[in-house]
């Protein structure tokens, strides 16, 4: 399936690999914002938006066939590091929820702005479904 790429003598990593070596079908999932399938926003609370916008992914890859498992890469936007730090513990929990205990390869960065004004967290994935 995949392998996780862990140089010898590094710490391991929490929450994520260093890096993911897979073969098969790409699946590329467009940033995701934790509005519902309406593009209607629920909460502005944001542990709850990080966790719609993992179900969000979590629809796309269904579509494709895939599931949380497939995941080799995720690369994470938020508007503000503070309250991103001061949740850790709540994104923690949304992530095992709705993704489980699967690290693929992350990034994570602040930014000035996400297009929608209300979007606390957009978060672009990429899958491989194993041949």
């Amino acid at each position: 399936m995949h392998e996780i790429l862990q140089p010898e003598g590094w710490a391991k990593p929490v929450g994520y690999a260093n890096g993911v070596a897979a073969r098969g079908k790409l699946v590329f999932v467009g940033g995701q914002v934790g509005w519902n399938g309406q593009c209607q926003f629920e909460t502005d609370d944001f542990v709850g938006q990080v966790r719609q916008t993992l179900q969000n992914i979590v629809a796309v890859l269904a579509e494709a066939g895939a599931g949380p498992r497939h995941i080799t890469s995720m690369t994470w936007y938020f508007t503000d590091k503070a309250e991103y730090r001061a949740n850790l513990r709540g994104i923690g929990e949304a992530y095992r929820e709705v993704i489980g205990r699967h690290f693929p390869a992350m990034a994570a960065m602040q930014v000035m702005a996400l297009v929608e004004d209300r979007a606390k967290v957009e978060i672009q994935a990429t899958a491989v479904i194993p041949e």
